[in-house]
């Protein structure tokens, strides 16, 4: 499917706050590992290395944008629980629905 401009546009307004969003969560996260009392510091400290090398390479944080990749994009954010399927309601109904059907594809 050729993706519309507009819904070219939004994608790359919208991407960044999703990824904001996700970051958000993942500091959260971090924040309740730290403050685990049950774990030596040198352990919390290289298993919080370990995870943030790992996260910085997941699609909620960096994400290369093709506009002939958006619906896989798309798709995959929502695999990933970064967005769901309602953060795109302002998109075309055309592109909505593509989503939809490739998500139930892989049911």
């Amino acid at each position: 499917m050729d993706i519309s401009k507009k819904d070219w546009k939004l994608f790359r307004e919208r991407l960044s706050g999703w990824q904001e969003k996700y970051m958000e969560s993942l500091v959260k996260e971090y924040v309740n590992f730290l403050n685990d009392d049950k774990k030596p510091a040198s352990e919390k400290f290289w298993e919080l290395e370990k995870r943030i090398k790992e996260d910085k390479r997941h699609p909620g944080v960096i994400m290369e944008l093709k506009k002939s990749e958006v619906i896989w994009d798309i798709v995959y954010l929502i695999r990933l629980r970064v967005i769901t399927y309602d953060d795109l309601s302002e998109f075309s109904g055309e592109l909505q629905m593509e989503v939809k059907r490739i998500l139930e594809m892989n049911r």
